[in-house]
């Protein structure tokens, strides 16, 4: 879920620039299409799995999403390890889980406004000390899943405020979601998986800033898919996400105007459950960027279940 770990570097550079009219103080990354099929189905257990993804942008967009000028470039690889746990404990008519996300990257960052930069380490890591996974339920006569999760991001990934480029982002962050599955048919469903970030202040922002803290703005994001079962155990279908900010980034305390970000992407997937393994492939294609990177994506993600 660690897509955009090189965004606090991109975008302060594109606003030290002196090319938008505004400060941008970028979001720290959260989970855009890392998620996909079958995402509110789970059951009491263990699941341990490990995350894939690449990422590459040669278009940096400015507040009104146009396409920067020059030749810039942002790639990052990614890893992260995921255990879940659900247990047999019932609360609100669900199972009771708890789940700790840990990120490694690899960022190269390079435009013609700015230095070029990289870095790798451990992100941010994510917990969650408390989730409602939910049993099967009917939605209109259909099979319905569902999860609500509070989840938090620590600021444990490296960060210098006089580096270009930081694995970390140097905030707290609160990243709670609501994810749900309905099957309309045995071989057919729907998933989704709705987001909401507040973000703690940074008190040691990026030097080039001249500030004593930076907030990033609200947002809410979203994952969807809907995938068809082609033949047993494997699935083909589509997938895609969406960022909306939804209140401005604040340095020492003053909303930065145009400091909204935005971003769609969407794209094929697929899919296969091995017994208690499972895989994962998704692609996506973005548009629609604002105060951000627009490029494209690839997450591979295999999954084991206990």
């Amino acid at each position: 879920m660690w897509a955009f770990l090189a965004i606090l570097a991109a975008v302060a550079l594109l606003a030290s620039a002196g090319e938008s009219p505004a400060v941008d103080i970028p979001l720290p990354p959260v989970n855009l299409g890392d998620t996909s099929f079958q995402d509110a189905i789970a059951f009491p257990g263990w699941l341990v799995e490990e995350t894939f993804s690449y990422y590459h942008a040669n278009q940096f967009n400015d507040y009104q999403g146009h396409d920067r000028p020059g030749s810039n470039r942002l790639t990052i690889m990614s890893a992260v390890t995921h255990v879940a746990w659900i247990s047999n404990f019932r609360l609100l008519g669900g199972f009771y889980g708890a789940e700790i996300l840990v990120p490694l990257a690899v960022l190269d960052f390079k435009t013609e406004f700015g230095p070029k930069d990289r870095d790798h380490g451990l992100g941010d890591i994510s917990v969650s000390p408390f989730f409602i996974q939910w049993p099967e339920h009917e939605l209109f006569g259909l099979p319905f899943f569902q999860r609500i999760d509070f989840l938090f991001k620590l600021p444990t990934g490296d960060y210098s405020s006089h580096s270009a480029v930081n694995v970390g982002s140097n905030v707290y962050s609160f990243n709670p979601y609501y994810a749900v599955t309905l099957v309309p048919t045995p071989r057919l469903e729907f998933s989704s998986r709705l987001y909401y970030l507040w973000n703690s202040e940074n008190d040691d922002p990026f030097f080039r800033l001249r500030a004593n803290n930076s907030q990033p703005g609200q947002a809410i994001h979203v994952n969807a898919a809907a995938s068809y079962e082609i033949f047993k155990d494997f699935r083909a279908g589509v997938a895609g996400y969406a960022l909306q900010q939804i209140t401005d980034d604040k340095v020492d305390g003053n909303d930065q105007v145009h400091s909204k970000e935005r971003v769609f992407g969407i794209g094929p997937g697929f899919k296969y459950k091995l017994d208690t393994w499972l895989l994962y492939l998704n692609s996506y294609y973005e548009t629609g960027a604002e105060n951000r990177p627009e490029g494209v994506k690839v997450v591979f993600r295999i999954s084991k279940i206990f």
